[in-house]
């Protein structure tokens, strides 16, 4: 992979969390996503801080592919609380899976002495030409997370752009 991230890619960052939303604490895994997109060029919105709401959820996502982000990464949501929903928004709004992106997410925690990772159910696609990844919402989740999409996703948003193989 030897494509380069353009200079204006966009990426949008979504933190799921009623706890956060509601302003009980503070939002520390968007703000680690938006610093870590930013290390890596993206030009970055957000962390939008909303509800665990199927229905909000989706809504944002839908606006972020409708207003063309390259990239819109999750944060939070993606456990087995009953109100972990952000896979089921997620889908909602995913025209294409990627499961090996989710995939790489929970091998890349567990095989560095995180075996919770397992447990997300975080889920990876593209809607139009936007890339939408589920990240667990802990710091830890996101750096691991940051780790494994960094390298790929120039060339996500080179192949998404129309570039080539």
């Amino acid at each position: 992979m030897s494509a380069e991230l353009p200079a204006d890619a966009r990426a949008m960052v979504l933190t799921a969390s009623n706890r956060a939303a509601a302003g009980v604490y503070d939002d520390r895994s968007g703000k680690a996503l938006a610093e870590g997109l930013a290390r890596l060029g993206f030009d970055v919105e957000g962390p939008h801080v909303r509800p665990d709401d199927v229905a909000e959820l989706e809504a944002v996502l839908r606006n972020a592919v409708d207003a063309e982000f390259d990239v819109v990464l999750t944060t939070g949501g993606t456990g087995l609380s009953p109100t972990d929903v952000t896979p089921e928004a997620t889908r909602a709004v995913l025209e294409r899976e990627a499961p090996g992106i989710a995939d790489a997410v929970r091998r890349y925690g567990a095989d560095n002495g995180v075996p919770t990772a397992v447990l997300s159910r975080g889920v990876a696609g593209t809607a139009g030409r936007t890339l939408i990844v589920n990240l667990p919402g802990s710091t830890g989740g996101v750096k691991d997370a940051l780790a494994v999409l960094g390298p790929l996703l120039p060339h996500v948003v080179s192949q998404l752009r129309g570039g080539d193989h």
